[in-house]
């Protein structure tokens, strides 16, 4: 079983990830295509309990195939939520094999693909406290099914978009840590109220 703190309700696990998406992943520009699907409610969020690999999986290809099969002006893109499940980063990481698996099983990939964000995201060679992490971190495991159309329109609006992981990090050490906690985020997966219990 990969289970992680006990659950916090389903309003506050939505509430918190979508306060994340608009003040980090909007608010900072971490990514230059995310307002625009926010602000047209094209985002779909799909909260799951399960706590299993292979409950996970499972649950993660209903999210492909239902993706796939909506109009992008209704459902442009899904976040998948996993409060229950892979508190530790390396299993979660491990993880992402499975999970491309299951693009390639679907014959999606080149048509969907799948990002990841993680509480405890760490980039290879960093320490664990390197705030460059925190591009990357989330306050439940994430992942972000993403269609390669979008993607595609939106490295043409934005043709430097190769250079947005650097702009990213040099964002983050701007901020700094207590810039981070300044919005409100969460810094090593509790929220800053959290942190002063």
């Amino acid at each position: 079983m990969m289970t992680s703190q006990p659950s916090v309700s389903d309003d506050q696990v939505l509430s918190r990830t979508v306060h994340w998406l608009e003040r980090a992943v909007i608010g900072l520009n971490l990514c230059p295509f995310a307002k625009s699907v926010h602000v047209k409610g094209q985002i779909h969020y799909r909260l799951s309990h399960a706590m299993q690999t292979q409950e996970v999986l499972a649950v993660l290809r209903e999210e492909l195939q239902a993706l796939q099969a909506t109009d992008p002006a209704v459902r442009d893109t899904t976040l998948l939520i996993l409060p229950d499940c892979f508190p530790d980063f390396l299993d979660f990481n491990d993880f992402l094999q499975d999970a491309d698996d299951v693009l390639y099983e679907l014959e999606l990939d080149g048509t969907l693909q799948i990002a990841s964000f993680h509480p405890k995201f760490q980039f290879a060679g960093t320490s664990e406290d390197d705030i460059t992490n925190f591009t990357n971190r989330a306050p439940f495991p994430v992942l972000h099914l993403i269609r390669e159309d979008s993607i595609a329109r939106a490295v043409e609006a934005f043709p430097e978009a190769e250079m947005i992981y650097e702009k990213n990090m040099r964002t983050l050490e701007d901020l700094g840590r207590a810039g981070w906690k300044a919005l409100g985020l969460e810094i090593d997966g509790q929220s800053e109220s959290e942190g002063k219990a």
